[in-house]
């Protein structure tokens, strides 16, 4: 009998292992026992994505000025429509 529940304790371990094993939890695990990776590669992707996301705020920047610039001329309309008008 004990032998039957040591068996079936063992086969339903195995997909729970398998489970926790391809999990975030088990990969980031296995991240920490591999130990420190060569960081150089991962600078330059850092580098590489920070300068994509100083690219992007430079264009909002821009754009957020030019609606802000938009915004105020229509303001400057709506508040005396026929002194703006040429």
């Amino acid at each position: 009998m004990w032998i039957i529940v040591i068996v079936l304790v063992i086969a339903l371990m195995i997909p729970v292992t398998a489970i926790l094993l391809d999990s975030p939890l088990g990969r980031s695990m296995a991240r920490r026992l591999e130990g420190p990776s060569d960081g150089a590669g991962n600078v330059r992707e850092l580098e590489r994505r920070v300068e994509a996301l100083e690219t992007d705020i430079a264009d909002l920047t821009r754009s957020v000025t030019g609606m802000r610039e938009e915004i105020q001329f229509v303001q400057r309309l709506l508040e005396d429509p026929k002194k703006n008008r040429t």
